[in-house]
């Protein structure tokens, strides 16, 4: 059974994962509402709800958008599709700067890219335009779904509704 449940603003955007006994307590203080409940029940002495998986607010809460995540192997490989960033490979996969630490270059969601230990290994400490390979997509600050769906436990098929388009692709 499920101990994780998506929280959606008011505007049904994705904001946070919190635990059931949260979203429990969101939904008597009447904050939010159920949108999709799961197997059983939450029982207590004179209360019984179903089992929520996705909650959402009843009122906006803003949701700074200039805040910086903090980068993680795990959701960089989220972000670029669990593929190589130079040949498309599944197989092997690194985290690589593509302007190297060597040459000035910093580890921010902006520089870092998934890539195959072979193409790694051939770019080496050089810029990419030095031996004609560049990222197939350019680095980006992932987005909050993009987060969600590099959690480490299975994202459940209720969830993906309201992830998309992210999760279209996984």
């Amino acid at each position: 059974m499920p101990r994780r449940v998506l929280v959606l603003n008011a505007t049904y955007e994705p904001i946070n994962v919190c635990s059931t006994k949260r979203a429990i307590v969101l939904l008597l203080k009447n904050r939010a509402e159920i949108l999709v409940s799961g197997m059983g029940e939450i029982r207590g002495e004179s209360l019984s709800m179903p089992r929520p998986l996705v909650i959402k607010l009843l009122t906006y809460v803003v949701v700074p958008r200039g805040e910086r995540r903090r980068l993680s192997r795990r959701v960089v490989l989220a972000r670029d599709g669990h593929r190589c960033q130079y040949c498309g490979s599944t197989r092997h996969l690194t985290l690589d700067h593509v302007i190297p630490r060597s040459r000035g270059g910093g580890t921010s969601w902006e520089n870092v890219v998934t890539s195959c230990f072979p193409c790694n290994t051939r770019k080496g400490a050089h810029l990419p335009t030095e031996i004609g390979m560049a990222p197939r997509v350019r680095p980006r600050n992932p987005s909050l779904a993009e987060f969600l769906v590099a959690s480490p436990t299975e994202i459940p098929d209720d969830w993906r509704p309201y992830l998309e388009p992210t999760t279209a692709t996984s």
